[in-house]
């Protein structure tokens, strides 16, 4: 009877396999759009990146919005694909980059488009994935740009209940745990935590 080897492997969950980041600092921010600037839709590519992380959408919430969804309102009305939910969206301090953008579109053009249609999250994904290669990193995805503004909202305004109920979250430790901050406390709590010496 032959030998065979049996290789067992380790069982691993979505959530041990899927660490999805925010990017921290003013400068990770920087260094992912400098990578994506070399990309050959590099426009559409910044839109989707500043729009998601200046708004907190999902990405399937972005990529299926249309011109004249957000050209004319500084707070447009969305309804949200996942929660079906209402939702208020706060532009004004995205108007210039709306405007650049829009300037040669039409009112029902995707402004995720790609060809007639508009880009799928898994494709964003995919683009997302040649940055963090770019990057060295193994904790970008789509949720990045959320997790992005819910972590600078909470670090410039402290206000977790906001947050959450912009995330539809249904506690605070949910939403801290989502956007990293629960990490960072703990890290923060111990930097000169000694005892005994």
């Amino acid at each position: 009877m032959p030998f065979i080897e049996i290789k067992i492997v380790p069982f691993k969950s979505k959530n041990d396999s899927y660490n999805v980041q925010p990017l921290r600092s003013n400068n990770e921010i920087g260094d992912f759009l400098f990578f994506l600037r070399r990309n050959k839709f590099a426009k559409r590519d910044i839109f989707l990146f500043l729009f998601g992380i200046n708004t907190g959408l999902r990405m399937s919430d972005i990529v299926c919005r249309k011109v004249g969804d957000i050209k004319y309102s500084s707070t447009p009305q969305i309804i949200e694909q996942k929660t079906g939910k209402k939702r208020t969206l706060y532009l004004e301090s995205m108007q210039k980059q709306i405007e650049d953008y829009t300037v040669n579109m039409d009112d029902n053009d995707w402004f995720s488009r790609k060809g007639t249609g508009h880009l799928q999250p898994k494709a964003v994904y995919q683009i997302f994935q040649k940055v963090a290669d770019g990057l060295e990193r193994d904790d970008i995805g789509t949720h990045t740009l959320r997790k992005t503004f819910g972590y600078h909202y909470y670090k410039r305004t402290k206000d977790i209940v906001f947050l959450m109920e912009i995330f539809g979250h249904s506690n605070q430790q949910i939403t801290k745990r989502y956007i990293g901050i629960t990490q960072d406390e703990i890290s923060d709590s111990l930097k000169n935590f000694r005892l005994g010496f």
